[in-house]
């Protein structure tokens, strides 16, 4: 099915194919958990549903060649904490 969102990145419009039923996405809108309502779809596509981010503007904005300082991880803060 072809769902539509705006990106919060971008403000644009972007409709992506996702392969989820009229029931599993009425499931949602109802209240039930995506990832229970859709177990069949992406994570991926899970968070374009949610928040209307794709996956291409995701790795393009988080995305750090795969790599992550101990900084980004979190590990400066427990070192300080613990």
């Amino acid at each position: 099915m072809k769902i539509t969102r705006i990106s919060p990145f971008t403000n644009q419009k972007n409709t992506l194919e996702i392969n989820c039923t009229e029931e599993q996405y009425e499931k949602w809108i109802d209240g039930t958990l995506i990832q229970v309502a859709m177990p069949n779809v992406s994570p991926e596509h899970r968070e374009f549903i949610l928040t209307g981010i794709t996956p291409e503007e995701w790795n393009n904005t988080f995305s750090n060649g795969g790599e992550k300082s101990n900084r980004e991880c979190g590990d400066d803060i427990l070192s300080e904490n613990y």
